[in-house]
């Protein structure tokens, strides 16, 4: 089977830069999941004897803790510094900046609004710097707005950083229809509109399409869908073991994408099984 990859995929500047403080910190653990991706979880446990924390309870004093990628809510991350255990931050840089956009414009007087999942630890995180949490709204479908009270006529919009700009674009136009001042804050990352373009394009040129990633990883669905547009054949593993010989027969060309939590000893192993098959 022949295989194309996509212009961009894979580990992004967050993911590689979480990565690599993990790996520095020998015998620490990270409070939640690194990033959305079991495998290299497991393998940084083996080769680093990096451990899992997923309660503050967990923690003991002297112990290292690193922050995941994704963020831990406000209250968490300042109860965990008043502890004795050493706190390194891998919560990624354009994670950090909704963070502090919610913050600010919390404190100015402005309701919030929030474009992602509500159940997802980023979102979870970036909410909790509002300063009134009852005026701090999530929603995932334009047609949510209809139900949201705003406590203030002036509103501020974050995205999480891994969902889809077009949507997001749905939602912001909407709002501004409806109220006298939205402040629009573009907070989707560069590596996220990136992968899914290179996504987007080679979709529409193959037979097949393999996405590669964690299935509890929102940047890795996304790109799912958005193959799914276009090839329907398109389907979203998380390892080589997971391929079906049967998704190519009488197919000739596979096209591969990675979400941003997806290591390239992952991708390689899935480009060569897929390739090994008549």
């Amino acid at each position: 089977m022949k295989v194309k990859l996509a212009s961009n995929y894979g580990f992004c500047f967050g993911v590689k830069r979480a990565i690599k403080i993990a790996e520095s910190y020998e015998n620490s653990s990270t409070m939640g999941p690194l990033i959305h991706n079991q495998d290299e979880i497991n393998r940084l446990k083996k080769d680093f004897n990096v451990g899992l924390y997923q309660n503050l309870n967990d923690v003991s004093d002297d112990d290292t803790v690193i922050i995941r990628t994704h963020g831990i809510p406000k209250d968490d991350l300042k109860d965990l510094k008043s502890q004795n255990a050493k706190v390194i931050n891998a919560t990624c840089p354009f994670v950090t900046t909704p963070q502090q956009i919610v913050k600010k414009m919390s404190a100015e007087g402005y309701s919030i609004l929030i474009f992602g999942d509500s159940t997802h630890p980023e979102v979870k995180g970036v909410k909790s710097y509002g300063e009134d949490q009852d005026d701090v709204h999530v929603i995932i479908e334009t047609e949510e707005l209809d139900k949201l009270k705003f406590k203030h006529n002036k509103i501020a919009t974050v995205a999480q950083t891994t969902k889809k700009k077009e949507k997001y674009l749905e939602i912001v136009n909407t709002l501004i229809l409806k109220n006298k001042e939205v402040r629009v804050f573009n907070t989707i990352c560069d590596a996220t509109f990136e992968n899914q373009d290179a996504a987007r394009d080679i979709s529409e040129e193959v037979d097949v399409m393999v996405v590669i990633g964690g299935k509890n990883s929102s940047n890795t669905k996304q790109l799912h869908s958005i193959c799914k547009e276009n090839c329907e054949d398109s389907y979203l593993i998380e390892n080589d073991s997971e391929i079906n010989d049967s998704w190519f027969k009488n197919k000739n060309l596979c096209g591969i994408t990675a979400g941003a939590s997806t290591p390239d000893w992952i991708i390689q192993a899935v480009v060569n099984k897929i390739e090994s098959i008549d």
